[in-house]
């Protein structure tokens, strides 16, 4: 069914028509290593990510900045329902795509439901609705539910509804037959599937998970992008003398090889060419700013200085989540101490002995836990997140 069977069966919203977008399908199926089902190419085509009766989320190719990556999301789904599956005790682990045959997601619900293909068969066209389902988790049961309808057949379903799995669990629907635009992404555009990563030979990849220190090891399990902006040495007078201090060594050879940017999908360093406010200057005293306030408000959980304080904490990153990362400011600026201002736990100690690039090889590799940085799960492939993006330039070069 295309978009025009399934006009017959829902209404659009005036207030909130949905959008279609630009998508190069034989690119993102190359990239995917298999071909879509059509219905679902139909009404991306026409109308992109689209909420249905308000409960149900079509999620397609994709980008709006700060929002939504496709491919992100792709990655980030399949991991989820991997580890919770397992974590559960009460399933088999499915295979996920790129595995032949695996699971692919499509969609989700405002329930946290995530909605996948079973991809199994030849043709995409027949390409059955598998749910993962939060809830059964909590009733310790099989959280995978085998529809056995295709995409048209189940949205069409569960607009009709209700549609229940066999084990009695929650299911869908009726819903509201209307859709809408995805009121998350107001203004998506074409997504670019990312350049598949040159697999590295045995040798090199022992040597980048297992062996080697320091920069030279860094490089080898992270390239450094070419030609991006850096700082170079006229640029670190001026950084030094905005922040009221000298940076250590270590940082600013790690700026002038990478640049400003994002580690493992999840560091986010900021940058020091930028003046403005989203640059290492300004978001270093505006971490300082927030951190003050709450440590006037709860002094046990916020017991450390800030700089300009003696020995007070000088950020340089943060993360995903809200976790910031930085320096204790103590003696010379080579001798500081790393330490994490984490969001969801405690204040741990300083990391001391553990330098910049230990840190970052440390934790891409997967070698223990660094507070306030995901850990890999056991079934991560680390050199899956061992990536590195840079930020792009900033307005006037």
């Amino acid at each position: 069914m295309d978009e025009a069977g399934m006009a017959a069966v829902v209404a659009v919203d005036r207030e909130s028509p949905p959008v279609g977008v630009c998508v190069d399908w034989e690119r993102v199926e190359r990239w995917l290593g298999v071909r879509l089902p059509g219905d679902y190419k139909a009404l991306a085509d026409a109308w992109g990510p689209a909420d249905f009766g308000g409960h149900l989320w079509l999620h397609v190719p994709c980008r709006q900045e700060g929002r939504f990556d496709y491919g992100e999301w792709l990655r980030s789904t399949h991991r989820m329902c991997r580890i919770l599956s397992r974590e559960s005790g009460a399933c088999r682990v499915p295979e996920f795509r790129p595995a032949e045959g695996g699971l692919l997601a499509w969609g989700t619900t405002r329930a946290a439901e995530e909605l996948f293909w079973d991809t199994s068969a030849a043709d995409p066209d027949r390409w059955t609705v598998t749910v993962f389902r939060r809830d059964a988790l909590y009733r310790e049961g099989n959280p995978w539910w085998e529809t056995g309808l295709t995409l048209s057949e189940f949205l069409a379903a569960v607009v009709r509804g209700p549609v229940r799995p066999a084990d009695g669990g929650e299911g869908f629907g009726p819903l509201p037959a209307v859709v809408a635009r995805n009121r998350a992404l107001t203004g998506p555009g074409p997504w670019t599937p990312p350049p598949r990563r040159v697999p590295l030979s045995p040798e090199l990849r022992r040597f980048a998970l297992e062996t080697g220190t320091g920069t030279a090891a860094l490089r080898v399990l992270v390239p450094p992008p070419p030609d991006r902006p850096r700082p170079g040495e006229p640029a670190w007078p001026e950084v030094s003398e905005r922040l009221g201090t000298g940076l250590p060594r270590e940082y600013a050879e790690l700026m002038e090889l990478y640049g400003a940017g994002e580690w493992g999908g999840w560091l986010r360093f900021y940058d020091p060419l930028d003046g403005g406010g989203s640059g290492l200057v300004a978001r270093s005293r505006a971490d300082a700013q927030v951190y003050r306030e709450l440590r006037a408000e709860f002094p046990e959980e916020c017991p450390l200085p800030v700089w300009p304080e003696p020995g007070g904490l000088l950020s340089f990153a943060d993360s995903a989540d809200g976790d910031v990362l930085g320096w204790l400011t103590e003696g010379e600026p080579d001798s500081w101490p790393l330490v994490v201002w984490p969001r969801h736990a405690g204040q741990g100690p300083p990391l001391h002995g553990m330098t910049l690039t230990g840190m970052l090889l440390s934790w891409l590799r997967g070698e223990g836990r660094i507070p306030g940085l995901p850990a890999l799960d056991e079934d991560d492939d680390p050199l899956e997140f061992a990536v590195f993006r840079p930020w792009e330039a900033p307005a006037g070069g």
